[in-house]
C-alpha cells in the first residue's frame, strides 16, 4: 500500500450495498497538500478525472486480447469487469452477471438505477483501501486491472438513435444576434420548448477517431450559383451528451417526475460542424449534411450518481412561464468545468480557447428527455441525446469557433504565435470536463480529433 497522507477510506458495514461512512485517517495531516488523492488502494494521481469517488464506464481492448469488454476506470488503471463479475452478488445483480460479459454497455445500461446503485457500491467496495478480495489477490490483480496505457478505448454503447438539442440560452442568443440581429436572437418557440434535431448515429465516433474534413454544396455568394467542394468553415461544438438506460414503451411518454430514472450517465461531445455547408442547406427542415459527417464523444461515460455531489441551481424558467410537463422543482443541473483546445501541427502544447459549464444549461436533461418522448417517441438502451453547444456569458466561454471568431470578424489565439476563425488541415481538437470537489475531482477524461483533408477525387 502506499503511504498517503491523508488518505479517505470508506468502512462498510455487514449490509454495505449502499451504506457506507466515510472519515478521514490521519488528521494531524489533514492540511497538508497530498500528493496522492485516493480512497483506494489503486494509487490515484492528485488531478487525476478518476478517482474512487467516479468510476466511469466504459468499452476497452487490448493487443493481447482483442474481445470488447466492459471497464471502469480507476487512476490510471482499467477494472476489467468481466474478471470480476462473480463479485457482483446483491439482489439486483446476482443472476444478471452475464451483462458485464457484453461487449457494449447497453445490457447492463437497461437494468435500471437500483442495479446501477448495487454495482457501485459494490465496486467501490472492491476498490476501497481496506478491502482484501481484490486488494491481496495478486493473481486476480493481474487479471483485473490494466494500465489504460496499453487499452484501446472502443464507443461504450450501440447507440441506436442519436438527438441533439440546443439548449444553451447564450449559445443560441449569439447564433440568433449574428443572423437575425439581437431583437430576433431567440426563435418565438425557443423559452418554450428544448429544441433539438435527430442526428446521424452511424457517425458517432469514440474519442481519438481522425475527422475528415468533409466536402458539400456551399454558397459564399448569394448571387452566384452555389458550388461543390471541401467546407472551409469547419468548427467544433463544445457539448454534453447522455446515455439513456431503460427503454420505455412507445405511445408512452417518460414523465419529467420519472425521467432521472432513464438516465445513465454523461459524455463529452464535440459535435463538428461544416458551417458553410449548414448555412446553404439548414432552410427549411435543418441540419443535415453539415453535421452528420462526425460526432465525437469521450470514452468513459459518468454516471448521475457520480455527478449528484455536483447538482446546482436549475435555470429560472419563469419568464414565460414553461407548460407543466416539462416543470419539475428538484434540482438537475451540474457544476460541469468544461474546456476547449487547438493543437496546430507543428505546436508543442495545445492552446486553450474555451472555458465554460454545464451549469450553463437552460434546459435540463428530464426536460430534454421528457419533451422528447411526450409524443410517445419510443427511447432505447444505449440512445444518445446531446446538450448542444454549451457556451457562458463571457466572450471566452462561447462553445464554438462561429462565435469565439464571431462569425469571422474575429481571430481566436490558439497560442504559438498562430490564430484562427476555423479550423485547418492537421488540427486536433481537446475537449475536457471535470467536476471539483474537496481534494478530487470527478472528470471525463479528453475527447479528441485530428482534422484530416478532405477526399476530393
Amino acid at each position: 500500500m502506499n503511504d498517503l497522507s491523508p488518505t479517505w477510506l470508506i468502512l462498510w458495514s455487514p449490509d454495505f450495498v449502499g451504506k457506507t461512512e466515510l472519515f478521514m485517517e490521519n488528521a494531524a495531516n489533514a492540511a497538508k497538500k497530498p500528493k496522492l488523492v485516493t480512497m483506494s488502494f489503486v494509487p490515484v494521481p492528485e488531478k487525476s478525472h478518476f478517482p474512487i469517488q467516479n468510476l466511469p464506464y466504459g468499452v476497452f481492448s487490448t493487443k493481447g486480447n482483442p474481445r470488447h469488454r466492459l471497464g471502469v476506470a480507476i487512476g490510471e488503471q482499467i477494472l476489467d469487469l468481466s474478471a470480476v463479475k462473480g463479485l457482483f452478488t446483491g439482489p439486483e445483480l446476482k443472476g444478471k452477471q452475464n451483462v458485464f460479459e457484453e461487449p457494449t454497455l447497453n445490457a447492463f445500461m437497461s437494468l435500471g438505477p437500483t442495479a446501477w446503485k448495487e454495482a457501485r457500491a459494490t465496486l467501490q467496495k472492491l476498490l476501497s483501501a481496506d478491502e482484501p478480495t481484490l486488494r491481496d489477490n495478486a493473481d486476480l490483480r493481474t487479471r483485473a486491472l490494466i494500465p489504460q496505457a496499453d487499452a484501446t478505448m472502443h464507443l461504450p454503447a450501440t447507440i441506436g438513435d442519436y438527438t441533439d438539442f440546443y439548449s444553451s440560452r447564450q449559445h443560441a442568443t449569439n447564433v440568433g444576434t449574428m443572423f437575425r440581429g439581437p431583437e430576433n436572437a431567440l426563435m418565438p418557440n425557443w423559452l418554450h420548448l428544448p429544441v433539438g434535431y435527430h442526428g446521424r448515429a452511424s457517425s458517432v465516433v469514440v474519442s481519438g477517431t481522425p475527422v475528415r474534413r468533409p466536402c458539400g454544396q456551399t454558397r459564399p455568394d448569394d448571387t452566384k450559383p452555389p458550388t461543390f467542394g471541401p467546407c472551409k468553415l469547419l468548427d467544433i461544438e463544445l457539448e454534453m451528451a447522455f446515455f439513456v438506460g431503460p427503454p420505455n414503451e412507445l405511445g408512452q411518454p417518460i414523465p419529467v417526475s420519472k425521467a432521472q430514472d432513464h438516465i445513465f450517465g454523461i459524455v463529452v461531445m464535440n459535435d463538428w460542424s461544416a458551417r458553410d455547408i449548414q448555412k446553404w442547406e439548414y432552410v427549411p427542415l435543418g441540419p443535415f449534411l453539415g453535421k452528420s459527417f462526425s460526432t465525437s464523444i469521450s470514452p468513459w461515460v459518468v454516471t448521475m450518481d457520480a455527478l449528484m455531489p455536483f447538482v446546482t441551481d436549475n435555470a429560472k424558467q419563469d419568464n414565460p412561464p414553461i407548460l407543466p410537463y416539462l416543470q419539475h422543482e428538484d434540482k438537475y443541473n451540474f457544476d460541469i468545468k468544461l474546456s476547449a483546445a487547438v493543437k496546430a501541427e507543428g505546436m508543442a502544447e495545445p492552446g486553450v480557447i474555451c472555458n465554460s459549464n454545464y451549469k450553463n444549461m437552460y434546459w435540463t436533461m428530464k426536460q430534454q428527455l421528457a419533451h422528447h418522448t411526450v409524443n410517445g417517441c419510443s427511447m432505447r438502451p444505449g440512445d444518445l441525446l446531446a446538450s448542444g453547444t454549451i457556451s457562458g456569458e463571457t466572450e471566452d466561454s462561447f462553445g464554438s469557433m462561429l462565435e469565439l471568431c464571431w462569425k469571422g470578424t474575429k481571430t481566436i489565439d490558439i497560442g504559438g504565435g498562430q490564430t484562427r476563425k476555423f479550423l485547418k488541415d492537421g488540427d486536433e481538437v481537446i475537449l475536457s470536463g471535470y467536476c471539483q470537489g474537496e481534494g478530487y475531482r470527478v472528470g471525463f477524461g479528453e475527447c479528441t480529433g485530428k482534422i484530416l483533408p478532405a477526399h476530393t477525387s
